[in-house]
């Protein structure tokens, strides 16, 4: 199963594992699984990073990336033009961007965040 990881779900992988639920660790533990990370979550990390709102390094999201053995999903314009069809449940412009990116992909999304749900078509695991 291919699934896309939530920025939330990195920072738990790496910062508080026992926040992850049991589903999500699974997901995450099985080797048969293709996990990606985001472009648009790297991004999204070196922001609050740089603002001092996130205690995490490149040199740290480079380690999770190789521990947790993600591929990282670029952004795309098909991706970005499926944000022009997205309802306004979300006001945070990187979870519209991971949700734009998990429909394009016809993906799951592993995040905590109940409003991804919200999204027709969204198909969320946590």
């Amino acid at each position: 199963m291919r699934v896309l990881l939530d920025t939330a779900v990195l920072i738990f992988a790496v910062e508080a594992p026992d926040r992850l639920s049991k589903r999500a660790t699974n997901v995450l533990k099985n080797p048969d699984n293709i996990r990606e990370l985001s472009c648009v979550s790297l991004t999204e990390i070196a922001v609050k990073a740089s603002l001092g709102k996130l205690g995490f390094s490149a040199a740290t999201v480079h380690q999770a990336i190789a521990d947790m053995d993600l591929r990282v999903l670029p952004f795309s314009a098909e991706h970005a033009f499926k944000m022009f069809e997205l309802p306004m449940h979300h006001r945070d412009p990187f979870d519209r961007q991971l949700i734009a990116q998990a429909l394009c992909e016809d993906i799951a999304i592993v995040t905590p965040d109940q409003k991804f749900e919200l999204y027709q078509g969204t198909k969320v695991i946590w």
